[in-house]
């Protein structure tokens, strides 16, 4: 029987290096190569939910689930976070852990990219700034916002030394749905799009949601390579991703991994999600073998396979 199951394991080794060199298209739009959802909304939105499908213009912001994919041959993580950012500059803040150091609570003294954004979130100096779970040290950021007429989406990045002063730089912009190509910035090879349209998913309030997270395949897209975060090699990586305020001002009850339910979390400064149960973070492998993540097997199938192998 063992050995059955070896082969078996072997048979679909084979299968899924067949589709490692694939790439999803990015288009905002999610591809069958992602595969499962690494993690799904638990809780309903507080920040509105978007009724109006269109590809650009939503009048809510939700995070339903997140997905990603590893191309170990590009060095390009590409992910996928389902649902809406609302138009109207509304942020998305993205925050990885990808090596040793880095920042747990976010310091008042880092990169003043996007006029001042970032430092909104951490220490002013009396001792506050957003905390990140035990073992969360956050390395890099992304952040992404849109709105204006024509609309456009812009993005910033980050580098989050732990002790403060690291390197930030605008991204650029591009459209609603588009390759991802950003324009008027230092891009460092990072594309991100937007497919605002879905009208499904978890439903406005601030209880449990109904699940449905997991049904939506449009929201934000992004190819990053590793050098522009920190990847150096095969490992575990940490993300936190989180809906925030105009002025990333007001953090709101959408964070991936999920708050269990509950209201908007307000000044960011004072957010600890130390005092929440749960992960406000959720992992993504890089990994080995690469087509393991690339088809949706996560942490938990990954070491239920090892079993298998052996």
């Amino acid at each position: 029987m063992k050995q059955v199951l070896k082969w078996g394991f072997l048979t679909g080794i084979a299968t899924m290096w067949s589709v490692v060199f694939a790439q999803p298209t990015i288009d905002g739009t999610r591809d069958a190569l992602y595969g499962s959802p690494i993690v799904v909304q638990d809780t309903q939105t507080g920040f509105g939910d978007s009724t109006l499908g269109q590809v650009d213009y939503a009048n809510g912001s939700e995070l339903d689930a997140a997905y990603a994919y590893v191309d170990m041959n590009a060095q390009v993580l590409y992910l996928f976070l389902a649902g809406n950012l609302e138009s109207n500059f509304n942020k998305l803040e993205i925050f990885f852990d990808t090596g040793p150091g880095g920042q747990n609570r976010l310091r008042g003294d880092n990169s003043g990219v996007d006029f001042g954004g970032l430092n909104r979130m951490g220490d002013d100096g009396s001792g506050n700034g957003l905390t990140f779970d035990s073992g969360f040290e956050a390395d890099y950021w992304i952040g992404v916002t849109g709105g204006g007429s024509p609309y456009a989406l812009y993005a910033n990045w980050a580098q989050l030394l732990t002790g403060g002063g690291g390197p930030g730089d605008y991204l650029g912009s591009t459209g609603a749905a588009s390759n991802g190509i950003l324009t008027g910035g230092n891009d460092h090879g990072i594309r991100v799009t937007i497919n605002n349209s879905n009208t499904g998913g978890v439903e406005g309030g601030s209880g449990l949601a109904s699940g449905n997270g997991a049904l939506v395949t449009t929201g934000v897209e992004l190819a990053i390579p590793f050098a522009a975060i920190g990847i150096t090699g095969t490992g575990i990586i940490k993300v936190s991703a989180f809906i925030n305020g105009v002025g990333h001002d007001y953090l709101s009850n959408q964070v991936l991994g999920g708050i269990g339910g509950g209201g908007n979390l307000g000044e960011p400064r004072n957010v600890n999600f130390g005092n929440i149960p749960g992960n406000q973070f959720f992992y993504v492998v890089v990994p080995e073998p690469a087509s393991l993540l690339a088809l949706g097997i996560g942490l938990t199938s990954l070491l239920a396979l090892r079993r298998r192998k052996a």
